[in-house]
């Protein structure tokens, strides 16, 4: 009845959101000024209006990932209904959308790009992509097997940065502090130079963000406070040279690196942290240092345009790992903690052909090519919370895995403009991956040196129609799938086969005569096939991991969203995601889950709801003034390997934020912010009886001042 209530209460919000057009298209006089921008995306890899695109996505201009104070991906999280994260810490998140959820694999369920680089390593091993300079993020929900490959089995995060200037010098600088209730002051310099080297031809431009404090993380054992303070340097490089009217040449440089003393971002509701054996041990830092080296050449060949993508990562993680057994698992007192380091590098390669021109036939065709080499050494420390002398471990041992993955990757996907108003679309994808892997640990608990090689294939299709209701009113409808690698257990287990996605979506986007009103609605089942989960297997001195493909899980989901304009200079937006996610059958021996069992980490119901007002407070003097609620429900974790107590529960999560700037000249601007402003401590994970569970972070006030282009 809760699950019927709160579908009804959802169904009628959009009702709401969606019945203000009916009126809002007769309006006349008055409302031709309070325009909503038309967003341009580049999501099918050409640019197109959001409202011709058949699939659901979020997007966030530059500025207003600067007004919301949206930095990261943790924070994106909460603008984006549906989309949700395990965090441990930056640079160490898996993230999940529509509800296929799955922090177990080799490769991530959402996909993120920089610009045309693909920055997921692996499934723990995400690049810490920061909100620098962008341009607009799009995050396009469902399946993007056809154009982005795996990785994208639930979607794909992009961010887009912006572009050199040919033809002017642009300069900017901004300086926040952030004040955090209990904790250490947050500080934030960013800078931007544009420079034209070759007027209209070749242009530089460099972006850069230096970042310290804002922890409020304590670890009084060891007398350490603020510890999760943060020592961030990202820097930004982009070259544009415009070779001639048909060729363009685009070069990126990032160099990303952060510390932080207690990084995994876990903590107890007393904001301290916990420490396995002796609490007065000094974890490990978190450092994530990465650079990513990208070249892209655009050639307009007359009746197509040529794109060739060369990308190079880099990337250099270490991290503690701590965990506990708590009272309501089936291993109490099992503890530990671990150093860890994780080496990666990726090279990719892409290249694709598109029509060009107002055709009613449009295409894409490419190819891609990656190869991506991981190494992991942890240094296991594993103690018996029971016993006498808790502080002596009772095994140590190092774990040594070396992974690689060779892929191909052909792909393509047409449409064709059957009448002015009917248009239909067809795509594919075949993927190839040949991994291998070699890890050597742990005689003394049976995990011996072992090397396990093995070559998986999926061929992905979409098909996809839309449909002009009106001039500005778009019925879309879509099928489609997606696909995840399998991959290797130890040695003597068997290894775990693909992951599949079979997406059917139907949605509804338009805005009024006016634009003073957007709107979007989907309705989407997903059938989630091959699903993988981990086991745990205990053997009194550690345990070992083994994820094996348990069964079927069925997804149900509907989002709506909605931007008016009911005055000059004043916007509402609200958006919200259903979602209901069940295991429907069970094929593996473990126990992990069953038939009936809700999936991880998939909130029921979470929305988001926005206010920004723009005024003058003085002649020709602009301000603003920005207010955002999102709600998330709690979210559940099941695991009968190792809980006793199922299932394992989050906490609901309700934050508002809230922003206020002003210009004093056309170059110098102040803002005011806020942010958690009712001072929210609850869990967001539901993984803390082992001690692996972050909270929200507490209330934030801060002053940003900001001189020349933000």
């Amino acid at each position: 009845m809760k699950s019927h209530f709160k579908l009804s209460i959802f169904s009628i919000a959009l009702s709401a959101m969606v019945s203000p057009i009916a009126g809002a298209q007769d309006a006349d006089g008055g409302a031709s000024e309070r325009v909503l921008d038309e967003i341009m995306v580049t999501a099918q890899k050409r640019e197109q209006s959001v409202l011709e695109i058949p699939m659901a996505i979020s997007t966030f201009s530059g500025d207003e990932l600067d007004h919301r104070g949206i930095s990261a991906i943790s924070e994106l999280q909460f603008a984006v209904p549906g989309l949700t994260m395990r965090e441990d810490g930056p640079g160490s998140n898996t993230i999940f959308l529509r509800g296929i959820v799955n922090q177990y694999g080799s490769g991530a369920v959402v996909g993120q790009y920089l610009d045309e680089v693909p920055v997921s390593l692996t499934a723990f091993d995400q690049l810490d992509v920061r909100a620098l300079d962008l341009q607009r993020i799009e995050v396009l929900k469902g399946p993007q097997g056809t154009l982005y490959g795996q990785g994208s089995v639930a979607g794909t995060v992009r961010y887009i940065t912006r572009k050199p200037v040919l033809d002017e010098f642009q300069g900017g600088f901004s300086a926040a502090a952030g004040f955090v209730d209990d904790g250490d002051t947050e500080s934030v310099l960013t800078g931007i130079l544009n420079t034209p080297i070759i007027e209209d031809k070749l242009g530089l431009r460099f972006a850069a963000r230096l970042q310290k404090g804002g922890g409020w993380q304590d670890q009084p054992e060891a007398g350490i406070e603020d510890g999760n303070n943060q020592d961030l340097v990202n820097l930004r490089a982009k070259l544009l040279w415009h070779l001639n009217d048909r060729v363009d040449v685009e070069a990126m440089y990032v160099h990303h690196r952060n510390e932080s003393e207690l990084g995994l971002g876990y903590e107890d509701p007393d904001r301290t942290i916990f420490v396995a054996g002796d609490p007065s041990t000094v974890l490990l830092p978190k450092i994530q240092a990465y650079s990513i080296a990208n070249v892209t050449v655009i050639a307009d060949l007359g009746v197509v345009e040529l794109t060739s993508a060369t990308s190079y990562i880099d990337n250099d993680h270490q991290y503690p790992a701590v965990y506990q057994c708590g009272v309501e698992t089936n291993c109490d007192p099992f503890e530990g903690n671990d150093d860890r380091w994780d080496t990666g590098t990726m090279f990719t390669q892409e290249m694709r052909l598109s029509s060009s021109g107002d055709s009613k036939f449009q295409w894409t065709i490419g190819a891609f090519y990656q190869e991506l080499t991981d190494k992991l050494v942890a240094d296991y420390r594993t103690f018996d919370g029971s016993s006498a002398t808790p502080f002596v471990s009772i095994f140590t041992d190092t774990f040594i895995r070396q992974d690689k993955s060779e892929s191909y990757a052909i792909f393509a996907d047409t449409s064709y403009q059957v009448t002015d108003r009917l248009q239909i679309g067809v795509g594919g994808r075949y993927f190839e991956d040949d991994r291998s892997t070699s890890s050597t640990c742990c005689a003394l608990i049976g995990v011996p040196f072992s090397d396990q090689s093995g070559s998986f294939d999926s061929f992905d299709p979409r098909v996809y129609l839309s449909y002009e209701l009106s001039e500005s009113l778009n019925l879309y409808s879509s099928v489609g799938s997606g696909f995840r690698s399998g991959g290797f257990n130890s040695s003597g287990d068997p290894p775990h086969d693909p992951e599949d996605v079979r997406a059917y979506e139907i949605g509804l986007k338009g805005v009024t005569a006016e634009s003073t009103v957007a709107f979007e609605l989907a309705v989407f089942y997903n059938d989630y096939s091959e699903m993988l989960r981990r086991g745990l297997v205990f053997n009194g001195l550690n345990f070992t991991s083994q994820l094996s493909n348990i069964g079927d899980v069925d997804i149900y989901g509907v989002e709506g969203g909605v931007s008016f304009q009911p005055t000059d200079g004043f916007t509402v937006s609200a958006t919200a995601a259903w979602l209901d996610a069940e295991v429907q059958a069970i094929r593996a021996t473990d126990a992990t889950s069953l038939p009936g069992d809700s999936l991880d980490y998939v909130p029921e119901l979470s929305y988001s709801i926005s206010g920004n007002y723009d005024f003058e407070w003085s002649a020709n003097r602009p301000g603003f003034v920005r207010l955002d609620y999102s709600h998330r429900d709690e979210v559940s974790y099941i695991d009968r390997t190792t809980f006793d107590v199922l299932p394992q529960f989050s906490e609901a999560v309700g934050l508002l934020n809230a922003r206020v700037g002003m210009d004093f000249s056309e170059q110098l601007s102040f803002e005011l912010f806020g942010t958690n402003l009712t001072n929210e401590n609850k869990w967001l994970d539901p993984y803390h009886e082992w001690r692996n569970a972050n909270r929200t972070r507490p209330r934030v006030i801060g002053v940003k001042l900001i001189y020349g282009v933000r």
